[in-house]
């Protein structure tokens, strides 16, 4: 696509929209930035915006849509605004990060999405295509910006996007040659309203999918999805039984089947463990297996991979108690996948940013595994009250994580595990998910003197 000349508003100036800016204005077109902060609370991050723009307006919107040929959306910006419904009755196109760098790129694109476990089996995906010599580039909620790694590609790039429920809102010609669907369950609600909304976002994945393309689904969600008239190919994968046609478990060996059954690896020599991981492995492993790479690639990549930061993530032990950062557990049924993996008696840290999830569920699967709630941020009185309308009453309410991982460990005792799996987003307190998890780390070894 040619935007040289074109008069494009790139709103959101976090990472994507930097990148998106940056791109547009080396493609010739003439940029306005956007941002609902003002200049002076941007602060230091509006030198990183210097020579991108032509115009901007920080600390208001715009007040005249019709003057610009495209809007460019970052993740984070609400599709729901006032001007941008202007600027779409007005004829305006609006697209999202994702959507400019796909229209910018060469090579072929390899995504997935789902509630849960995308971030390690995106990191898994990479790896495999890594060592088999490609041209990998990981990109979208991991890495890098799409639009960061576009200008250079070339027809033999792959790249192995992760996306979320925000960037799908704004595609239109997005077209991943294999898509995957890890998992559904309610996550973002307070954006989408409903779960049925949710769905639809997370479906556009695969909405422009042809004859040629893979689909690989979760099969306790495949029913989730209106996939009668899908036209390509649908490899399922599961933990919990055998599949026709995809990835499943047979005793303790994952099982590839897209035409005849092959064994890519025994489950006890993965170095990640738990249903929720050997499902990770199986979706990557399908996903590399579609698109042609060698299966000892596939297989030596599965066994040497260890997992990834802020996800059920070992820390350290420390006079008798073990830490673990699962910051990544950014909504209720993470934090039950990570509850299910403790092998102790547990203390769990909760709490965070409110993104309209019930709690309830989460409080009934504490079983016996939960000792004890240490709960912080937004939701922390939403927490209290979930659990002791459960009858659940070791809850200890407190201001920060410093004050969080104190009161752990003085409630907990040598031999248990002090777990924080927050179940919500990280923005009341912190920029993400990943600072969050470092800051626990930080007071874990302050901990320790």
């Amino acid at each position: 696509m040619n935007f040289e000349g074109k008069k494009v508003l790139v709103v959101g100036m976090a990472r994507s929209g930097i990148g998106a800016a940056k791109l547009l204005k080396e493609l010739g077109a003439i940029v306005t930035i956007n941002d609902s902060s003002s200049e002076e609370v941007l602060g230091e991050k509006i030198k990183k915006l210097e020579g991108i723009y032509d115009q901007k307006i920080l600390g208001e919107t715009p007040s005249d849509m019709s003057t610009f040929d495209y809007v460019v959306l970052s993740p984070g910006v609400p599709t729901d605004l006032g001007f941008l419904k202007e600027a779409r009755e007005t004829g305006v196109k609006v697209i999202g990060e994702l959507e400019l760098g796909y229209l910018i790129a060469k090579g072929d694109f390899i995504a997935l999405t789902g509630t849960n476990g995308k971030t390690t089996t995106t990191t898994l995906v990479g790896d495999i295509f890594e060592n088999s010599g490609a041209d990998m580039r990981l990109v979208g909620n991991i890495g890098y910006p799409v639009v960061e790694k576009v200008l250079d590609s070339t027809e033999k790039s792959i790249f192995v996007t992760e996306v979320s429920s925000f960037q799908l809102e704004t595609v239109e010609e997005f077209n991943p040659k294999i898509a995957a669907m890890l998992n559904i369950t309610p996550d973002h609600l307070n954006r989408h309203k409903t779960m049925e909304n949710y769905i639809e976002a997370k479906a556009r994945i695969f909405e422009n999918h042809g004859e040629d393309s893979f689909l690989v689904i979760n099969s306790n969600c495949k029913d989730d999805f209106n996939l009668k008239d899908y036209p390509g190919t649908i490899l399922q994968f599961s933990s919990k039984g055998k599949v026709d046609k995809g990835a499943f478990l047979k005793g303790d060996e994952i099982i590839l089947k897209i035409t005849d059954e092959k064994v890519l690896c025994n489950i006890k020599d993965l170095f990640v463990k738990g249903d929720h991981n050997y499902e990770n492995v199986m979706a990557a492993a399908l996903m590399a297996y579609a698109y042609g790479v060698d299966l000892e690639v596939i297989r030596k990549s599965v066994l040497d991979f260890k997992g990834v930061e802020h996800r059920i993530e070992y820390v350290e032990e420390f006079d008798g108690r073990y830490f673990f950062n699962d910051s990544k557990g950014t909504n209720p049924d993470a934090t039950m996948v990570a509850i299910k993996a403790m092998d102790k008696a547990t203390v769990l840290i909760l709490g965070g940013k409110d993104k309209g999830s019930e709690f309830d569920e989460m409080v009934k699967s504490f079983g016996q595994t939960v000792d004890s709630v240490v709960a912080l941020g937004d939701t922390k009185y939403i927490i209290e009250k979930s659990c002791r309308d459960a009858g659940f009453n070791k809850v200890y309410i407190v201001s920060d994580m410093k004050e969080a991982v104190e009161k752990a460990y003085e409630i907990s005792s040598e031999d248990m595990n002090i777990l924080l799996s927050p179940a919500c987003a990280s923005w009341d307190m912190y920029e993400n998910f990943e600072v969050r998890g470092k800051h626990f780390k930080q007071c874990v070894k302050e901990l320790r003197g």
